[in-house]
């Protein structure tokens, strides 16, 4: 019997993050299609899930690289009326500083991590509007806030993710759909060994366990949070920080140049 909650779709759900969210979400009672590069991955955890919570978890084996393999994700997205949430995961990190990244990889990056990401959730949010429900989650990270410490191509996608989810959020939230965009900062997963690096070079302070990030982005979704940073203490820091975003507002848009530039039509 199909679960009451519907299902959840899951990107990059293999390992890491994503199948942490497959766990948690499971055991909620939702049932699971979930999309990755690695089939045999994907099935044993289909398998593991399936046998402890009885849901039912279907396997979509996919690299979101190619424009082809989004689109059929895109279509089970926008055919599937039981898919009630989108936890848009899929992504990958950079290999070291800007200037010395292969720009091959950095065009790899903005396919998986700004490309796919746009396509599934647009997708999701046209579909869900319709059906009057659902929930979006982008994944994106704390990089979005502080480029300047950070690969630019990286923390570009980020910001990116970050951006469409508010625009998202401005269209939708009316409808009954819930967005949330997930800003994780350090978390232990492989994307570091995949970038040929090691979480184990970093501060251990500042490393958070995948289960812990996940249970707190969870929290985040179901408090209603537009934005989650599992590792801020005091959500009022993160409310300052968009009022003052909001308050350029009105001065984004002359006709005029500002008298401080000194220049003519001033």
């Amino acid at each position: 019997m199909p679960s009451p909650l519907g299902t959840a779709l899951i990107t990059g759900a293999s390992s890491g993050i994503g199948a942490t969210y497959a766990d948690r979400l499971a055991r909620r009672g939702y049932d699971l299609i979930l999309v990755a590069r690695d089939a045999q991955r994907l099935q044993a955890l289909s398998e593991r899930l399936t046998k402890e919570t009885g849901v039912t978890v279907d396997v979509f084996p996919a690299d979101l690289t190619d424009r082809a393999a989004v689109r059929s994700v895109e279509a089970r997205l926008r055919e599937n009326d039981a898919i009630t949430v989108l936890v848009n995961n899929a992504g990958i990190g950079p290999k070291g500083k800007l200037l010395e990244d292969d720009p091959d990889y950095l065009d790899t990056m903005i396919e998986l991590n700004v490309v796919a990401v746009n396509r599934l959730a647009v997708a999701a949010a046209q579909a869900f509007a319709v059906r009057g429900r659902g929930a979006i989650v982008n994944i994106a990270s704390v990089v979005a806030y502080i480029p300047e410490r950070f690969n630019g191509t990286y923390s570009a996608t980020k910001a990116f993710v970050l951006n469409l989810t508010q625009a998202i959020h401005s269209e939708v939230s009316d409808k009954g759909v819930k967005v949330q965009a997930v800003l994780p900062g350090l978390t232990r997963t492989e994307i570091f060994e995949r970038a040929g690096g090691s979480i184990d070079n970093l501060p251990p302070s500042m490393v958070m366990d995948v289960t812990d990030m996940v249970d707190a982005a969870l929290a985040g979704l179901d408090q209603g949070e537009l934005v989650t940073i599992p590792s801020l203490p005091d959500s009022a820091d993160l409310t300052a920080a968009t009022a003052a975003r909001l308050a350029l507002g009105p001065n984004l848009s002359h006709n005029k140049p500002a008298a401080r530039y000194g220049v003519a039509g001033a």
